[in-house]
């Protein structure tokens, strides 16, 4: 059990000798109460705002309930004391041993450090990405990748059991406009001179795909009627897009568990309205007309609508359109039946901004065909604005319109693109520029926490070139400044399940500057005064444990990247 929920424990286990000895009432629930380090370092090591949560219940003042945990708080062999601030919050400072057996708790962890089961097994799934399979992966789609991939990657490590989902938009006319431009590349490979038709995709990266059709059917194809091989093209050309994109993604470093066709829901969307319409939640009705519509343009008529706003939509929405097919939205709430019946326990999906206006309609959809059991998370990403040097980046020298997403990896690296799309919340728009993420500066985070262990890791080197032969760790020999960088490492659990209980992988990076800028501040430290350095030729007992205390934030800052999807380097150029 690491640091913080041994601490809950212990100010649980105190209200139980307080209840037990009558000087607080029994049965106060506990759920709100958290432990977690005081704003102010100065405050002590933890705080918690228990007699805050229990004043009400127990029909006390938080002061004096703090007061009676802080004197049981205080028997705790780990806690050094317990103090009671302003009007009930209790600071606890904890004995150097509570950090010292943390180091070694992170050495024998290793690279499990950080994780934990309070996820209890619960499977959930999380979408990301599903974009259409009618282009190559640009910028506009990998804010969503990434974020979606390390939400996975911190679900897992809080101790679900995560699928990662791919939804391939290969249904509708934009998928038989990709068919018909795939022909004409097609024709291109046989020998044909061709124009490119407004309306049609221009881009050359369907060249190699015309060429793939080439090769696979000849002539075949060549004269025949557009009805023979349209549907033929469609899913030949749609599987070697999606070729494409499982390699720009793996550019990332992603690997999705399922790819789920749009094409092959037929007839599970009756099947889903069916379930809909047998909870008694889709009628016959006319919609009113929407805010910003004209009365001249707007066209009151009967429609299949489903009961949304009983589940906390805006107002009802339509599953049919006016020449009997179905809505999007219909497709949309047929994957998500098929969704909950793969047994589920909670469902993620990460929206493109241009998406945020969908997300009361699918959550009050997944409410309606859950009974409420199976919550729907909507994460929804903003814009990436490429710059260079701060000048906008507006074409591709290979695509012409956008820039590829396989174009800024092969510049800058997997490892800075992934780091740097989850350094803002993802809600909030992000700069992406190439000359900021390529300096080694201390305003690169990625850089920032690449030297940190970077630093760590030359230490070992550091102790080879001096030819020191170091004894066992005496963890006893570090003292209080020695610490500080383990004291914000032992956070590390804390909040990899926050993470994922908040759905937000962006707080690891924000996590992680700061731990990195804990053990620059002792590396800088030694470079001012060379008694506080790691490395002390003169003492190598004391370097023992000092270096045993930098592997343990090195291994940290290790997990933390992984956690992110990043490669912890242990050398920079």
């Amino acid at each position: 059990m690491h640091l913080y929920p041994r601490f809950a424990a212990h100010i649980a286990a105190a209200l139980d000798q307080l209840a037990a000895s009558g000087e607080l009432p029994a049965g106060l629930a506990s759920s709100a109460i958290t432990v977690e380090p005081p704003r102010d370092a100065a405050h002590g090591d933890l705080a918690t705002n228990a007699a805050m949560v229990l004043a009400k219940p127990a029909a006390m003042k938080p002061r004096d309930i703090a007061v009676l945990l802080a004197q049981q708080l205080a028997r705790v062999a780990e806690v050094e004391s317990a103090e009671v601030a302003g009007p009930g919050f209790l600071n606890l400072r904890l004995r150097p041993g509570v950090w010292r057996d943390e180091i070694a708790a992170i050495a024998a962890a290793g690279g499990d450090y950080g994780r934990s089961n309070v996820g209890a097994g619960r499977r959930v799934n999380v979408e990301y990405v599903s974009a259409n399979p009618t282009g190559p992966m640009h910028m506009g789609h990998c804010r969503g990748a990434v974020v979606g991939d390390a939400l996975a990657s911190v679900l897992a490590w809080a101790g679900h059991e995560v699928t990662r989902e791919y939804y391939i938009n290969d249904a509708g006319g934009q998928v038989d406009t990709l068919a018909r431009s795939a022909h004409l590349r097609y024709r291109e490979a046989l020998g044909e001179t061709i124009s490119i038709p407004e309306g049609f995709y221009p881009g050359d990266y369907l060249v190699p795909v015309g060429e793939a059709l080439a090769a696979e059917f000849g002539t075949t194809w060549q004269a025949a009627p557009e009805a023979e091989w349209l549907a033929l093209f469609r899913a030949r050309t749609v599987a070697l897009m999606m070729v494409r994109i499982r390699a720009d993604l793996a550019l990332l470093g992603i690997e999705q568990d399922v790819f789920f066709s749009e094409a092959s829901l037929g007839p599970k969307v009756q099947a889903a309205l069916d379930d809909l319409a047998a909870r008694g939640l889709i009628y016959e009705g006319v919609l009113e007309k929407p805010k910003g519509e004209s009365a001249e343009e707007w066209e009151a008529r009967p429609q299949t609508l489903f009961r949304a706003s009983q589940f906390g939509d805006d107002s009802d929405r339509a599953l049919k359109k006016s020449d009997g097919s179905w809505t999007y939205f219909a497709g949309d709430v047929a994957y998500h039946w098929d969704k909950i019946g793969r047994g589920y326990d909670a469902l993620v999906n990460i929206f493109g901004a241009d998406h945020a206006g969908y997300v009361k309609r699918m959550t009050a959809a997944v409410r309606a065909l859950s009974d409420g059991r199976v919550p729907l998370d909507i994460k929804i990403v903003n814009l990436v604005k490429l710059l260079r040097a701060g000048e906008p980046v507006k074409m591709s020298k290979r695509s012409g319109n956008f820039v590829t997403l396989g174009e800024v990896v092969e510049e800058v690296g997997k490892d800075v693109v992934r780091f740097m799309m989850l350094t803002k919340r993802p809600e909030s728009p992000l700069d992406f520029d190439f000359a900021e993420v390529a300096r080694q500066s201390r305003e690169n985070p990625v850089f920032y926490v690449q030297y940190a262990h970077a630093r760590i890791a030359s230490l070992g080197r550091k102790v080879v070139d001096a030819g020191l032969a170091l004894p066992e760790p005496d963890l006893s020999l570090l003292d209080d400044v020695d610490l500080l960088p383990i004291k914000m490492a032992a956070q590390f659990p804390r909040v990899v399940e926050q993470a994922a209980e908040a759905r937000e992988p962006h707080r690891i990076a924000f996590y992680l500057q700061d731990l990195a800028g804990a053990f620059h501040t002792l590396w800088n430290a030694g470079n001012d005064d060379a008694a506080r350095r790691v490395v002390r030729p003169d003492d190598p007992a004391l370097t023992a444990a000092r270096l045993a205390m930098a592997q343990a934030v090195g291994q940290v800052l290790k997990n933390g990247l992984a956690v992110m999807g990043v490669e912890a380097a242990d050398e920079l150029n």
